[in-house]
């Protein structure tokens, strides 16, 4: 008729336990959510009216470093611009399938360029055979011209790597490279595009 103490504390114990089920999955829930979260890196620094790049040559001459305007349009203005593709990856920080890009296996000398705004970033000088399916260089033409930034999207951490004159998105830095400098700059092809050496 009466519940014992005995039958009390094992009702608290049940409500206890689904109270500590309830919050577990909750908090599971919003890892996971967290996780899939897309990143949103690609942001023009608003303060920035100007900044400071090394330009090169086609030839890959390194010129006098000079102040130039920061590179901002509309997102319609950008798409009209890019491919899709180039649109979805360098202005949303996407990413392109493995060796699916046009230069992860191109051995040809020359200048790799933003597709969005012609800044210089890497040379064929520091292109090397990574084996992930994406152009890998071991360091910028000019560190001026790129910048590094923490992303912590899909749960992962990572130092993301954009041009430094209009904040395309071009791919992840990682410090499992080759020596001298020891990095990976793994590159997205479509956030890049290659001038030949004559």
């Amino acid at each position: 008729m009466f519940a014992s103490n005995d039958d009390q504390d094992v009702l608290g114990g049940r409500s206890q336990r689904r109270k500590f089920l309830a919050a577990g999955g909750a908090a599971l829930a919003g890892y996971f959510l967290w996780m899939l979260k897309k990143p949103d890196l690609v942001t023009a620094e608003a303060s920035e009216k100007e900044v400071t790049i090394v330009p090169f040559s086609d030839a890959g001459k390194r010129l006098t470093k000079i102040k130039v305007p920061k590179v901002v349009k509309s997102e319609d203005e950008w798409r009209k611009q890019l491919s899709a593709d180039e649109f979805e990856v360098a202005r949303h920080a996407g990413t392109e399938r493995a060796f699916s890009g046009k230069y992860w296996n191109l051995h040809d000398k020359g200048l790799y360029r933003c597709v969005c705004c012609e800044n210089a970033l890497f040379s064929s000088d520091t292109k090397f055979e990574s084996g992930t399916g994406w152009p890998s260089f071991w360091q910028p033409v000019a560190e001026e011209n790129v910048r590094s930034r923490r992303d912590l999207s899909y749960g992962m951490i990572r130092d993301s790597v954009s041009c430094v004159q209009c904040d395309a998105h071009l791919g992840h830095v990682f410090d499992d490279g080759p020596q001298p400098t020891g990095l990976r700059y793994c590159m997205n092809s479509v956030s890049l595009k290659f001038v030949k050496q004559a």
